[in-house]
This record gives C-alpha cells, structure tokens and sequence, in this order.
C-alpha cells in the first residue's frame, strides 16, 4: 500500500497545477472509475498476436469492483490535453504462454499468482477528435505516454499508447472509456492492457451571470445578455450596450451614452432640468422667455424682467414713497427717502410727546404708576408706533428732596418702569434707552412747591 499512498499524494500534487483550458472553456477535468488489467498481451514475444483477443473479459481480466483509478487533466493546446493518472488494482489473473507448446507458442495458461498487487502512475498526451468531427458528444482521441508500474515486488517503467472515447452527457458531464497498451522496460514485469471505464467531469469554466457564455468569452461576464451581443444586455434596445449605457432602461442616443434628451434641447434628461420643454444650455434645458437670467418655471414674472432677489420680479414700492420695498423699512407706511421709507418725526411731534410724558404720574417714592396715568402712556405707545424707525431716550427725574444716592435710585427705576411699559405693548427693545439723573437736572425751582412738582419728570427724547 505504500505506493498507492504516493500515487495518489501525485495525484493531489497535479490537481494543484495552475489552471488550463481543458477545452476552450473549462480549465480542469477530472475522470474516476473502474480499471481491469490483462497480462495476456505480454505472453506472446510477437507483436501481432499481443491484441488478437483482447476482450476475454472472464478468462484475463483483473477487475476491482470499486473506484480503482483516478485521472486529472488539463490543456496544453489545441485538441490536446496532458493527462496524470494512478490506478491500483489486484492480479489473481496471470496470462503466460503454455510452456509445454514449444511448436507453435500460441496456447495461454491463466494462472491465480497469489497476493500480487498493482499500481500504476501515468502521464499521457491525449489529442481529441471531437472537434474534427464536429460532434458535441462523441469524443474519440488517441494517446501516448509513459509511467511506472508496481507489479508486486517489482517495479519498472512502461511506455504507454491507446485509444479513448468518451460521451459527453452534458457539457460537463461524460462516460469515459479508454484502453492503454503497457510496454515493459524489465522482463520481470510483463507488458499489459489495461483499460478504464469511469465517469469524466470538466469544470473550472465559469459562467457567473448564467447566460450560456463562458466569462473568458463575455463582454459582461456579471450581467446576462444575449450571445449576439457577446453576453452583453441592451435592455431598453437603443443600440448601446448595457455595460456603456448610462441610463440602460430607458432608450436614449449614443451622443449621451444612451441616456435620452426628451425635448431635443441638446441637454439630456438627466442634466435637464425642464425635460419635457425645450430650453438653454446655460440654463440647464430650461426656457428664460424674459432673459433676465431666471428660469420660467423659477421667475415669479416669466414675462417681465426682474431681479433674482424677488423672483424674476420687479420691486414693488408698496406705500408709493419712492422707496422700493426692498429698501423700505417702513415698506407699508409712506415715509422719506431720507428716513429709508419711514416717517420722520417733527418738532412740534416731539413736543407732544413731552407734553404726554410730563403727566406721568408716580406714586409717593416710588416707580410704579398711579392709575390715571395709563391711558397717558397709551397715548404715547401710539405715538411712537407711528414712527418705527425712530429710537427714543427715556430720561428720569427729581426734586432736591431726600438723599442724592436716593433720588438718582428713584429717577432711574422710574425711566425705567416706562420703558418696560412700552417694551411690553409692542416698542422693540432697541429702540428704547433709559437712564436717571436723579435731582441734577432741575428744569424749575425747588424752592417751591410748583417748582419741586415740576422737577419731578419723566422726558421722552429723541435720538437722532
């Protein structure tokens, strides 16, 4: 057994090889089965008597009722294929020569030799008639080579020649049949037949996508498409490939790798932002009928020029004071240009307002407001409400009576208070400064009574 161990250790080593094309599209085959050996054809000294009756199976054969044989083969050119094979078998049917027919040396004596096994390691050259004969399943070929033979104790090397045929049941899938004339380089291992009868199967072509057409041969090997197109799919048919197509289900034109242009504006679907209306270039496909350089379907005036700021309108001047609304800070009020759109306040409005200002009533010491004052101070949230664009200083003050610290104090939580107030019924914050000054700025007398109430003030100023 420790030479069918290195057969097929051999075996295994050449199934390793680097891959070939067994045929034009598959790399390896390999082939296992049944073999017999007869010795009869080293009986005979003479050539032509070694094959005058090959197929006496009963009476010369030595069979193995198992898998006995193993082949791996692989490509080497066109129709041929280099071929590792190892076998093993059992001889209890030993063919010689009749040693008592010494006249005419054709009578055989098959003789059980005891325990003698045999192996068998062999390359061959195969070249296939298949494609000669243009067949997809018969495959007759012929071949020669050479091996060693291990014919129980002895061993010797042998020069190999036959004939094989094998039926290809699919592509891949075969019956083979083979018969190999042995000759013996040592008398004291006889020439043999042996023959082969096993299943063959090629493999290692790949068809990835699965469309009939080997990967070697497929344009678009990972992609099933039809063979006049060379594997490759055309699926919406307009003449470029799937695998060049950048819109493959939709027909298109070759000018844009067949992607489509809807509206024949020059500028495919797929950069066409208006594909079904005909449009510029340089606006992506899509119309500018007033040419103020915003699309029709983005300009809010198609047919009227404008800026892009208002959506391809003109600027509208809403309270008609030459300020374009735009501009306008006061866009619903009509105002001054100087002013940006809003109304100026006058003097004599301002004194108004002062006079509004000086009737805001306190209580005794303290910031928070009598109840007579407060339809006062709407009067003045009105006031400045008409003019929102101007910013206001409040300023608070007091008479001389009490502490300094006190009256500054006072006089700022007063200004203060008011300017919360105005906050809290809808002056922006921004617009409204406040600030105490406490009894340093008297406007009367605090000598006398009129003159302290006159001292105690709140005053609304504008700023400018």
């Amino acid at each position: 057994m420790k030479h069918l161990n290195k057969i097929f250790v051999a075996v295994l080593m050449a199934m390793g090889l680097n891959a070939q094309a067994q045929d034009s599209n598959n790399p390896w085959a390999i082939a296992f089965g049944a073999n017999a050996v007869d010795t009869r054809a080293g009986a005979s000294d003479k050539f032509a008597d070694k094959f005058n009756q090959p197929f006496k199976v009963g009476e010369s054969w030595n069979i193995l009722p198992s898998v006995s044989y193993v082949t791996v083969s692989r490509a080497i050119g066109s129709n041929f294929t280099f071929g590792v094979t190892g076998s093993a078998n059992k001889i209890t049917k030993l063919t010689t020569l009749d040693p008592l027919d010494t006249a005419y040396g054709k009578n055989y004596v098959v003789t059980n030799p005891g325990d003698l096994m045999y192996y068998g390691a062999d390359g061959i050259i195969r070249y296939s008639f298949m494609n000669a004969i243009k067949s997809k399943v018969i495959d007759p070929s012929l071949h020669i080579g050479g091996g060693y033979t291990w014919f129980g104790d002895t061993d010797t090397g042998t020069v190999n020649g036959g004939l094989g045929l094998t039926f290809w049941f699919t592509e891949q899938v075969g019956l083979a049949l083979q018969s190999t004339y042995k000759h013996s380089f040592a008398d004291v291992t006889p020439a043999h037949m042996q023959h082969f009868a096993g299943l063959t199967f090629k493999f290692g072509g790949k068809d990835t996508d699965g469309d009939g057409i080997y990967d070697k041969d497929d344009l678009c090997p990972e992609v099933a498409g039809p063979k006049e197109l060379n594997g490759c799919p055309d699926t919406d048919g307009d003449t470029v490939l799937d695998k060049d197509d950048t819109c493959p289900d939709v027909p298109g034109l070759v000018e844009f790798q067949g992607c489509p242009d809807t509206d024949g504006d020059g500028v495919q679907d797929s950069a066409d932002a208006c594909p079904d209306v005909a449009g510029l270039k340089s606006m992506n496909g899509c119309p500018d009928t007033d040419g103020d350089g915003i699309t029709d379907k983005s300009d809010k005036c198609p047919t009227v020029k404008g800026p892009k700021e208002n959506g391809g309108c003109p600027w509208p001047d809403t309270d008609g004071d030459s300020v374009l609304d735009k501009d306008d800070k006061c866009p619903t009020v009509k105002g001054t240009v100087a002013n940006n759109g809003c109304p100026e306040m006058t003097q004599e409005q301002v004194t108004k307002l002062n006079a509004y200002a000086k009737t805001i009533l306190f209580n005794s010491g303290k910031s928070s407001f009598k109840q007579e004052t407060f339809p006062v101070l709407q009067s003045i949230t009105a006031i400045l409400k008409e003019f929102p664009s101007s910013k206001f200083s409040i300023e608070g003050h007091t008479d001389s009576d009490g502490k300094d610290a006190m009256n500054q104090t006072l006089s700022e939580e007063r200004a203060g208070a008011v300017r919360m107030y105005l906050i809290e019924n809808g002056i922006a914050t921004d617009r409204l400064t406040s600030s105490g000054f406490g009894e340093s700025k008297p406007i009367d007398s605090n000598k006398t009574a009129k003159g302290k109430a006159n001292n105690r003030r709140v005053e609304v100023l504008l700023v400018k």
